[in-house]
């Protein structure tokens, strides 16, 4: 990717890696796999004049949250920081080795998600724990997709034309994976993610929030160990464990048969989801501009109508033709007349981390 123009040379994904479905056994295979479709398209990566590798390390611990060139020490380390984040960090460290081994004279960098939100407010990054407990094992609030609501709340000030620092803003990242962040002058108050992407919004196959006591009752009276509470929580819960279906244009055509039980999980996801808009409202105390962003919030109108519907009072006054519309880009949804902007705003974490990179490269 180029950073400045954002344009893509070529693009694609390698899915289900280790999967019987799937084309590759592991990661090694699958960048071997990527690397001769990028060649059949004509894109040869060792001649293309490639500065860096971008890659995004969904949890940085405390020790990283700028963009890191990585070599064998800071490898080791992220290695470690797997106990903080076993579903996500282990396989981002072996995509890593892969690719240096693939090319070892590129520059290889690291883009953490957690980065964005490492200054949270002491009181927003503080668990209500044991106190020396939580410091010995780091335990707090690092919050996750941080690249994108970087991205996104930049974008949109730019659509307005006004500066980061002299807008507020709550940023919704709604897609497999959702998370909400307050922004204020371009610095994060809040944010739903916590220790792990489990915390916040209700997500495709993740409970989000969930009464901790809840491990203990399923230890205690369903005989599951930690490993398969934790497994069920991630992968099994969230609008797919309601419903079994985690794609909301599957998920709106059962609603429109009259299966309750997708009506359910629809209505639950929008519940939480009016109910970090409405703290953050709070949090911040005055809002400029709410942003829709990522796969449900860039193209489900309905999700955000109802996100939003019946809060004309908090000054979110949406325009349901624009909201309807199906546009692409960039866009305003909101009333003429409404005291609070509501945008939708495509991400791109690619092109940050694009250009995360070459800033690091220019010094």
């Amino acid at each position: 990717m180029e950073p400045d123009s954002g344009e893509p040379l070529s693009g694609g994904v390698v899915g289900e890696i280790g999967e019987p479905s799937g084309r590759a056994a592991d990661h090694e295979e699958a960048l071997r796999l990527a690397f001769h479709q990028l060649a059949e398209d004509g894109v040869d990566l060792k001649s293309s004049g490639l500065l860096a590798v971008g890659h995004r390390v969904v949890h940085g611990g405390q020790t990283f949250y700028r963009p890191t060139l990585l070599d064998d020490g800071v490898v080791a380390e992220l290695e470690k920081l797997s106990e903080l984040a076993p579903l996500h960090n282990p396989p981002a460290v072996q995509g890593i080795k892969v690719a240096r081994k693939l090319l070892p004279d590129t520059a290889h960098i690291a883009v953490f998600d957690t980065a964005f939100f490492h200054h949270l407010p002491a009181a927003a990054a503080t668990y209500a724990m044991d106190r020396e407990l939580a410091q010995r094992y780091r335990v707090r609030r690092y919050g996750f997709h941080g690249t994108s609501h970087r991205y996104v709340s930049e974008q949109a000030a730019a659509f307005l034309k006004r500066p980061p620092d002299g807008l507020n803003q709550i940023v919704l990242h709604l897609g497999n994976g959702a998370s909400a962040s307050a922004i204020a002058g371009g610095r994060p108050l809040d944010t739903s993610m916590g220790l792990t992407p489990l915390e916040g919004l209700v997500m495709g196959t993740r409970s989000g929030d969930i009464d901790p006591g809840v491990v203990s009752y399923l230890w205690r009276t369903a005989n599951m160990d930690v490993e398969a509470i934790e497994s069920m929580l991630n992968n099994r819960s969230g609008v797919w464990g309601l419903a079994g279906e985690r794609d909301f244009r599957k998920l709106h055509a059962m609603i429109e048969s009259g299966d309750s039980s997708a009506k359910l999980a629809y209505d639950v996801f929008v519940h939480r989801l009016r109910k970090y808009i409405g703290a953050y409202l709070a949090v911040l105390g005055h809002t400029d501009v709410i942003t829709f962003t990522a796969g449900i919030g860039e193209n489900d109108a309905a999700v955000r109508r109802d996100a939003v519907a019946g809060l004309e009072e908090l000054g979110i006054v949406l325009d349901d033709g624009l909201n309807e519309s199906g546009s692409k880009g960039v866009r305003r949804i909101s009333a003429d007349d409404s005291p609070i902007t509501v945008l939708v705003v495509p991400t791109n974490e690619e092109l940050a981390i694009a250009r995360d990179c070459a800033a690091l490269l220019a010094g």
